[in-house]
């Protein structure tokens, strides 16, 4: 089983190692010179610009958020525990283009603006929204909740203690929060920052519909505009040395994480207790993000789908079958191959088995346009060689059976979305006690019987959660599908981008109404999930 292990994760690496690898291409320094006359710092600037904006916006939306309902009581606070987190359902691509269909010159407030205040006063009051500030703005509604969600827990796991302690040292309840309760949850605010800014670098659909020019945007132009492969490697390489970065950071940050659990686990049995005008400021930090990131956007679409889209039922089904097609079979194959390396890694002790595992679960962390750039590269190379084969044995074309296909798609997400179910599925099996390996081995089980009839029904739950999360997620993956995608082929997300591209808003929420409802199912499970382990360590 390590062997097959070991195999499996090399696979899974190989995309990234060809965008490393074409940093030594005997034209790399040509492009790499091109690429910084002319657009390479544009790139770079807006790719900081936004990384800068959505820390503070996401920080600013998360961590008091995470504050109020963890340890303060006020009304409504058990409601705004779960619907903090529904922002995660929106793709930013999709409330960039809802946002845009609304606040644009010609959308309903400036033309509501313009009968109400006169055309000269409205225009003074007009801002457009696609810019680098509206970009900021987008993505940060939809990625706060990667901060609130770890640092709410980190909240949840502090003693009470530390803020009686802070008391007697004559702090008060905000000198405690920002001296006591921010630095030691600063390990899971890094985190969840960490995955919010890999997100934001990782963005196609909201850049490039508001006209940014990032490395995502840059990529594209440089496999389709210009159908020069190696310019977008280089362009990959120099973005995936930015995410090797976050992760570092995020890593670093992590090097102390559990310096707080000497306190041991009494959480927060007694709340503070909110009245007046601190319930207020409780509900303005919880309300804003919830309001702009969800229900608005979410009560557009479904007004725009019901009384202003038009209907194409058949386009709608096949739209809907390639979608949850791919994403079934993503799902199932990444969750296969999540049991296969968690159990290797379980089983073995060695390190390279270890390591590769470890290098294999970091697909998530890399924007979806590398690993297309990644993918096509091999599979392309493969290809061609099938089809000189193929010609000069039995003189058949057999296409792009590889690169052409849904293969290439199913291969970038497995990459992309590993992580996802290599953690839920590491997390179920590590809840099995070794011992119960023992026992049934001593009952005469091999090791693959013990994997079929002990483990896995133990793990249903695990097991059920990673696949569900992943056919969310890629249900929602726009960069990757646009660049694999077989001729002809589209999904929902990709129909919501073109629909949008060509400002036809209205068209696009139905796609993009169907892709929010069904990523409000892993929201659902990571609430459930941080209750329940919240009550058992209480």
């Amino acid at each position: 089983m390590g062997v097959a292990a070991l195999l499996a994760a090399l696979i899974v690496i190989s995309p990234l190692i060809t965008i490393s690898a074409s940093i030594f291409e005997s034209e790399s320094s040509e492009i790499l010179t091109h690429l910084w006359d002319t657009v390479l710092t544009e790139y770079v600037i807006n790719s900081l610009l936004l990384v800068a904006g959505v820390s503070v916006l996401t920080l600013v939306l998360g961590v008091p958020a995470a504050w109020f309902t963890s340890v303060c009581t006020f009304p409504g606070q058990r409601v705004f525990v779960w619907m903090l987190l529904l922002p995660l359902a929106f793709p930013a691509y999709i409330i960039a283009y809802t946002y845009t269909g609304v606040l644009d010159y010609a959308g309903p407030v400036y033309t509501f603006l313009r009968e109400v205040l006169g055309k000269s006063i409205a225009d003074q009051l007009y801002f457009s929204i696609r810019t680098v500030s509206g970009a900021i703005f987008m993505l940060g509604l939809v990625l706060y909740p990667y901060v609130y969600l770890l640092t709410r827990a980190a909240f949840l796991e502090q003693s009470v203690s530390f803020l009686e302690v802070g008391r007697t040292l004559g702090y008060s309840t905000t000198q405690g929060f920002f001296r006591l309760a921010i630095p030691l949850a600063r390990p899971a605010i890094i985190t969840g920052l960490s995955l919010a800014l890999m997100e934001t670098l990782a963005d196609y659909g909201t850049v490039a519909y508001f006209s940014i020019s990032t490395f995502t945007t840059g990529i594209f132009r440089a496999f389709y505009g210009f159908g020069d492969l190696t310019a977008a490697a280089q362009l990959s390489t120099i973005l995936l040395l930015f995410v090797a970065l976050l992760i570092f950071t995020e890593r670093y940050s992590r090097r102390q994480a559990k310096y707080h659990e000497t306190a041991g686990r009494k959480t927060h049995q007694t709340r503070i207790i909110l009245l007046g005008v601190n319930v207020f400021w409780a509900w303005l930090f919880c309300l804003v993000p919830v309001l702009f990131g969800f229900i608005i956007p979410a009560l557009i679409l479904i007004k725009w789908s019901i009384f202003d889209a038009e209907w194409d039922i058949p386009s709608f089904i096949s739209l809907s079958w390639h979608s949850f097609e791919l994403a079934i079979l993503a799902a199932l194959i990444a969750v296969a191959l999540a049991i296969l390396l968690s159990y290797a890694r379980r089983q073995s002790e060695a390190i390279m088995v270890h390591g590769f595992i470890s290098v294999a679960g970091l697909g998530y962390a890399i924007p979806g346009a590398i690993i297309a750039v990644g993918v096509i590269v091999p599979l392309a190379w493969m290809d061609h060689r099938l089809i000189a084969f193929f010609k000069s044995m039995f003189e058949v074309d057999t296409g792009l059976i590889l690169s052409g296909s849904i293969f290439a798609l199913l291969f970038a997400y497995t990459v992309r979305f590993l992580a996802i179910s290599l953690n839920a599925v590491q997390t179920g099996l590590d809840k099995i006690k070794p011992s119960m390996d023992q026992t049934a081995r001593c009952l005469g089980y091999r090791k693959m019987e013990v994997l079929r009839k002990v483990h896995i029904p133990l793990m249903r739950a695990s097991l059920l959660t990673a696949f569900l999360i992943v056919f969310v997620d890629v249900l929602k993956e726009l960069p990757a599908t646009l660049i694999l995608r077989p001729f002809n082929f589209n999904t929902l997300a990709v129909r919501a981008y073109e629909l949008a591209s060509d400002e036809r808003l209205y068209d696009a929420a139905l796609p993009s109404i169907l892709i929010v409802l069904t990523g409000i199912i892993p929201v659902i499970l990571l609430n459930r999930t941080m209750t329940s382990r919240h009550r058992r360590n209480a």
